[in-house]
């Protein structure tokens, strides 16, 4: 259950992330936003959102989606690919139930249309604000991000310079934190089909002016085919420290250790040994964060390290051992200078180093490659100012740029602005933003893998998005909400590596591809009295490629949460339109040729709660492909029919 209070002003892009989530998901409030003029209404109660909590817009008129663990409870989430395939403008590609094969195609998220690229992507990952991802071919593994012990999970599907930089979308993980003094934790066990068994284990506590977290997790599946199987098991902790009425510090910790297999094609024979991608990674962050009155920032200090080994791959390639390297920090300061302003400024720095060998099956020569340290910094600065037009209307101009100091590559600028006319019902927004994102590591590695490309990767520049987009939030009633928006992205100097005449010789990596994706995204909040709620979303993609893949002309998202007796029922249910498949490569002339077809896939959970195992004590039996259909990502990989899972939920 939640309450929906509507806010006025339009509440700041978030410091810590910290969310307050309101009823109906009309407005994300954080720490940092108590300086916000409310307006209070009645409190009206209903169910939980279905999908996800809400289409959040921030004091500089951009937008986002909010999943927060309720949802992922719901969706039965057991990773990053399960939480986010329902949320409006959100494509996923994977092999297996549980497990994401890294390599090749196996497991990725695409937001409108970005993200398709390989090596190297547009769209970035990060857990608490802190950049972690494949650094050395420069994409996201989705088994190094875990789901459970998750407070929200946040999409950003446009360049949003005054969050994060060097993307053009970008997906944040914020774990949980306690927020009262005591202990609680609770624990998840479920099985099911195909040998399927997950285990998930929150412990959190808060006494005086010390809070700490352990939050651990294990899921593995036989699969649903031969060789789908996969595993993920991770543990996270935290520890924090208020040393001072305005100052404190934190640490953190993550480890991972995954694995998944490659069923295979199923159009062809199998290989007599089926390929293995084993990942595992370690993330450490210091913090340190201070509160005085409207003025608040933090500094956090990060490093990581990850092993993501592609195993018994087919001759000549046999194992890959891929190596990453990353450390840098992310300085944010947040304050209210004059009544009704907010000023935003930072500087993130980033370096990223990796190696990979090559034990290539005989008579194939081994191979040994250290990159180079590609060294990021940009600072930012974002400013935003509430005008009061009258008791009513409140207009809120916004501006600000990032700037980026790269290396090895030109230094850019990423400007953008934003506009809101805000009421207590209805918020009309527009902005635009430039996003910046540089070349990664791949560059070097595959020229020192194809000599004849030399050191052309030194010629490249960014590649640049230039996004508008226009919409709107209409609450017409308490259990109503409606968002739209209409966006335009312009992509240019998508680098690519080539010989002629597919390029202007010498073989060469040349700044060539150019392409615009037209888009629009309709979603629906209803809550249908104080039982049920029900969500709906649609997304219409219209890019400039005909082949552009994972970029489905029509999706639609539906979710129904709801109680019957003492039954709590959640119903979530995706249809999308035919698309083309597989990454697009960097190679000039790469072209997809291969599509999936349409798919309508439902599913359902149903809990019944045992107060004796807590507050949050259920039993709970949860369905994916609820009506047995046939459908897969990419052609030759069938995803599972229908398939159960049973468990239980235990607190304190």
């Amino acid at each position: 259950m939640f309450s929906i209070p509507c806010a006025r002003g339009i509440a700041p892009v978030r410091l810590c992330q910290c969310v307050l989530a309101t009823a109906c998901g009309v407005w994300l409030v954080n720490p940092v936003q108590a300086q916000q003029r409310p307006v209070e209404l009645d409190v009206v109660t209903v169910t939980a959102n279905p999908i996800v909590e809400e289409i959040h817009i921030d004091t500089f008129s951009v937008g986002s989606a909010v999943v927060t663990q309720e949802q992922l409870r719901d969706q039965n989430a057991v990773d990053l690919a399960s939480s986010l395939r329902r949320t409006p403008g959100v494509q996923i590609s994977r092999y297996n139930p549980v497990g994401a094969f890294g390599g090749d195609q196996g497991g990725a998220v695409f937001i409108r249309g970005m993200g398709v690229s390989r090596p190297g992507s547009e769209v970035k990952t990060y857990i608490d604000g802190i950049p972690f991802y494949m650094g050395l071919w420069d994409h996201p593994v989705l088994d190094l991000l875990p789901v459970n012990g998750m407070q929200s999970i946040t999409v950003y599907k446009s360049p949003q310079p005054h969050i994060s930089g060097n993307n053009f979308s970008s997906i944040n993980l914020q774990t949980r934190r306690a927020n009262e003094d005591s202990m609680h934790g609770d624990v998840r066990v479920s099985g099911g089909m195909h040998g399927t068994f997950i285990e998930q284990l929150s412990l959190l506590g808060r006494h005086g002016k010390l809070d700490w977290n352990l939050l651990q997790g294990h899921a593995q599946s036989d699969g649903h085919r031969a060789n789908a199987d996969g595993e993920l098991n991770n543990v996270m902790g935290r520890i924090g420290y208020q040393f001072h009425p305005h100052w404190s510090v934190a640490a953190s910790l993550l480890h991972m250790s995954n694995q998944a297999r490659d069923p295979g094609d199923n159009r062809v024979a199998p290989p007599p040994l089926p390929p293995r991608y084993n990942t595992q990674a370690t993330l450490l962050v210091a913090t340190l964060a201070h509160t005085h009155g409207d003025w608040q920032g933090e500094l956090k200090l990060y490093r990581s390290r990850g092993d993501a080994d592609w195993l018994d791959q087919p001759a000549p390639d046999g194992d890959g051992l891929n190596r990453f390297r990353m450390s840098g920090l992310r300085w944010q300061e947040q304050l209210s200078p004059w009544q009704g302003g907010t000023v935003l400024a930072g500087i993130d720095h980033d370096r990223i180093r990796g190696d990979v060998r090559f034990n290539r099956i005989a008579p194939a020569p081994q191979d040994y490659y250290q990159s180079p340290t590609f060294k990021i910094t940009s600072p930012y600065l974002a400013i935003s100012h509430e005008v009061a037009l009258s008791p009513a209307w409140t207009l809120v101009p916004s501006a600000g740029v990032r700037y980026y100091k790269h290396s090895h590559f030109p230094a850019k600028t990423a400007p953008h602005a934003g506009l809101s006319l805000v009421s207590e019902r209805l918020t009309l927004f527009a902005n635009i933003a430039r996003g910046i994102n540089y070349p990664g590591l791949a560059v070097p590695l595959l020229s020192s893998q194809i000599p004849p490309l030399g050191n052309s990767w030194r010629q490249l520049d960014a590649e640049q998005m230039d996004h508008r987009e226009i919409g709107m939030k209409w609450q017409p009633a308490d259990t109503t909400r409606f968002d739209l928006s209409l966006f335009h992205d312009k992509i240019k100097h998508r680098y690519i590596f080539g010989f002629p005449p597919s390029v202007p010789p010498p073989p060469q990596f040349i700044n060539l591809g150019v392409y615009s994706m037209h888009g629009a995204e309709v979603s629906v909040q209803q809550a249908l009295g104080r039982d049920w709620s029900v969500f709906a979303g649609f997304t219409w993609l219209d890019p400039s490629i005909d082949n552009l893949p994972y970029s489905p002309k029509r999706s639609v998202t539906l979710g129904v949460n709801g109680e019957i007796g003492p039954l709590h029922v959640a119903i979530d249910a995706q249809y999308q339109s035919r698309a083309w498949s597989l990454n697009r490569p960097r190679a000039a002339g790469a072209q997809n040729t291969e599509r999936v077809s349409s798919f309508t896939v439902a599913n359902a959970r149903i809990a019944y709660p045992v107060p004796a195992l807590g507050d949050k004590g259920e039993l709970f039996v949860a369905v994916e492909n609820l009506f047995d259909r046939s459908y897969a990502y990419r052609p030759g990989y069938p995803m599972p029919g229908r398939w159960a899972q049973i468990g239980l939920t235990a607190s304190f």
